[in-house]
């Protein structure tokens, strides 16, 4: 296993951990970057599980050995009966039945790749046979290097010992998520956050008292460092180091990450208490969940914990006493969204409960991760502390908007990594101490905006209001999003903006307008005639918004002229037009676009500014 050295300091009974770096790393590659499903062929092959959904009404779907019988013939069907030098076939166990009423069934064998593709052929051809897959296994989604803790207003400022130094992700002007002014709306009381991760240190004197008791739902005692392959209360992060060929014969042994302690403390690290660091929703309560150990953790298990976490129901686990609003998960895989997974989101999103996903650290098209291309979460990205782009984030249009993810030894100690809470133990957590430490990617990035969904659900519960749906909550967050204060480029967009806790605040509690007593309509700045507003700029993407009170008959003109860039106008009556629904609009390239109505209505005209790509020193005049 890799070794590290460290440097401990004793702080308020805490230890507080320096990770110093090889110094081959510290020359080209000081922030590390690692695959999120380190999973090779060979490694499925072993003792492969399936997850095969029958379809309701059919006949086998009723009857446990009938299912087990079915996946058998498909066995011998795929040619895997009697292999080759085999003295017994391979057959198929069965495991257990998951919360979205599919079952797992065990290999007896490891069978070459080519068969057990076959098999999964097979089965999808049954016709009683809603889908099959083969378990694959997730990997959290960060980049683990751990960095220097170096020696030690905004509205609320807590008092925290490294919030004000470290926290640059919280309260920074350009790369942050607006922190400190939204704790004056709220701090996240009463919300549960749901973070499937690793587990957690259940003795972190900085995180203990805002942890609910979680649940272990990693049934491979392999992987979860238990005695056996029964799932548990709790989610005691048992540590998820591994040795040299644990996971795969060309694997590098990895120190324990302690990875799910680090996200919620993001979400949720007790604050204000005068040590440590701060937690984004810090009155919330995190819920555990353990998913990941060695070498990561299963499709199944993350399926049934999303389900659990959510308020549903899973054979064999007690009822969750606790369902979260939001679930946070902080891992991915290649390939397709796998239909049991998106079973388990669908049914999160039908009771409520928003999931939040990391797009992942291939600095890829996020398209080609799982669960980040799921239906119905929220894929986020990952910035640094210049509002750009970091350099690992996966992109395109799969991702919804972005948050600090860290960028790395570029933007220097600490402002190059997100900080929050972990153990200096590289195996189990009896081997360490508490600490706090830096990590980087896309893994960091999402418990800042499932904390901001807890911050907003809290805040609509205090004020009597109904909590958002998952899809409205996206669609908030998507549009109170900070616009990027630096140019994304066009070929790696990772969504609307940055996060922002302020704004998404502010919209969710907007009192709704009263067409009986009020004049309603969309937030804009009026433009009187003929006057014309100058020195406009706005970033590639971003979007403002004007209003004109026009009369009947009068030819009716928009108009932008001047500056450089390349700025759109979309117009609508009497409605906010968007880049796809509007009445007319003028997309010309440059800055010199005309919209005209020669018979206008009588009433208000919205206008909307659209950075075609980043423009500066525009006027813009309304003229009839």
């Amino acid at each position: 296993m890799s070794k590290k050295q460290f440097v401990v300091y004793g702080i308020a009974g805490i230890a507080l951990m320096v990770a110093v770096m090889p110094a081959a790393q510290a020359a080209g590659k000081p922030f590390i970057t690692k695959e999120p499903a380190r999973v090779t062929a060979e490694q499925s092959q072993a003792g492969a599980r399936l997850i095969v959904k029958y379809k309701k009404g059919t006949a086998v779907s009723v009857d446990r050995n009938a299912k087990l019988g079915a996946v058998n013939s498909a066995v011998g069907r795929a040619g895997l009966s009697a292999a080759r030098g085999q003295v017994a076939a391979t057959r198929a166990n069965y495991v257990r039945k998951l919360g979205t009423g599919a079952e797992l069934f065990k290999l007896s064998r490891r069978v070459p790749e080519a068969q057990l593709q076959q098999l999964v052929r097979e089965l999808r051809a049954d016709p009683s046979v809603e889908y099959a897959q083969v378990d694959r296994m997730r990997r959290i989604d960060d980049a683990p290097m751990r960095k220097v803790l170096a020696a030690t207003t905004e509205a609320f400022t807590p008092n925290d010992q490294y919030y004000a130094q470290y926290q640059w992700h919280f309260h920074n002007a350009v790369g942050g998520v607006n922190a400190p002014a939204a704790w004056d709306i709220s701090k996240g009381d009463g919300a549960v956050v749901a973070v499937l991760d690793t587990g957690v240190l259940l003795n972190h004197p900085d995180l203990q008292a805002n942890l609910l008791e979680g649940y272990d739902f990693i049934t491979d005692a392999f992987v979860s460092r238990r005695p056996t392959d029964e799932r548990v209360p709790g989610a005691k992060d048992y540590g998820d180091w591994t040795l040299d060929a644990d996971c795969s014969a060309d694997w590098v042994g990895e120190p324990s990450s302690w990875h799910g302690t680090h996200t919620s403390g993001t979400v949720a690290e007790v604050s204000n208490n005068s040590i440590g660091m701060a937690g984004l929703a810090h009155n919330a309560k995190v819920l555990p969940v353990r998913v990941l150990g060695r070498c990561g953790g299963y499709d199944s298990d993350i399926s049934d914990a999303i389900i659990w976490a959510s308020g549903g129901t899973v054979d064999g686990v007690p009822a969750n006493t606790n369902p979260a609003e939001v679930v946070s998960l902080s891992l991915s895989g290649p390939g397709a969204c796998d239909a049991a997974t998106q079973d388990a989101i669908n049914g999160a999103n039908s009771r409520g409960t928003t999931v939040v996903v990391s797009a992942g650290n291939q600095a890829a098209d996020a398209s080609t991760r799982s669960p980040a291309n799921c239906n119905g979460v929220i894929t986020v990205g990952a910035t640094r502390v210049t509002g750009g782009i970091a350099y690992y984030s996966n992109y395109g249009t799969t991702v919804d908007l972005s948050a600090p993810g860290g960028g790395g030894s570029v933007d220097g100690n600490p402002n190059g990594y997100v900080w929050s809470t972990g153990s200096d133990s590289e195996t189990t957590p009896e081997a360490g101490e508490a600490t706090y430490f830096g990590l980087g990617g896309t893994s960091m990035s999402a418990p800042h905006v499932a904390a901001t969904v807890a911050l907003v659900q809290s805040a609509l519960a205090g004020a009597g209001r109904d909590p958002l749906t998952p899809a409205a909550m996206e669609t908030l967050l998507k549009e109170t999003a900070r616009p990027f204060p630096v140019t994304i480029p066009s070929g790696t967009p990772i969504g609307t903006g940055i996060v922002d806790a302020k704004a998404a605040l502010d919209q969710a509690l907007e009192v709704p307008c009263d067409p009986e007593t009020e004049q309603c309509g969309p937030e804009a700045t009026p433009l009187v005639n003929k006057t014309p507003v100058t020195g406009l700029s706005g970033t590639a993407g971003s979007e403002v918004l004007y209003s004109f009170e026009a009369s009947a008959g009068s030819v009716l003109s928009f108009m932008t002229y001047g500056g450089t860039g390349n700025v759109s106008v979309y117009v609508s009556f009497d409605a906010e037009p968007t880049t796809s629904v509007y009445d007319a609009k003028s997309t010309r390239v440059g800055n010199s676009e005309t919209v005209r109505f020669t018979a206008p209505q009588a009433g208000t005209y919205y206008i909307k500014l659209v950075g075609a790509a980043a423009y500066s020193g525009v006027t813009l005049v309304a003229r009839q």
